[in-house]
């Protein structure tokens, strides 16, 4: 059976659709707290991260030693 080759930017761009989903219910969220919500991989989730980092769409936030992302508005 051949290998299935999807574009990069069709994968990225679904995960940060879901991060995105997931960061307007949360708030602002952990990664495990978005992995645990979209079920996706971690280098899924740091793949929409940086999509929506990209796109000016996330902040990062610091809560002592954690890192959070928010929806920047």
């Amino acid at each position: 059976m051949p290998e299935e080759v999807i574009p990069i930017e069709v994968s990225f761009g679904v995960n940060a659709g879901k991060v995105w989903q997931a960061l307007n219910k949360l708030g602002a969220a952990t990664v495990l707290m978005m992995r645990n919500e979209t079920k996706l991989s971690t280098d899924e989730v740091h793949g929409g991260l940086g999509w929506l980092a990209r796109e000016g769409k996330i902040a990062q936030v610091k809560e002592g030693k954690l890192t959070k992302f928010k929806l920047v508005e």
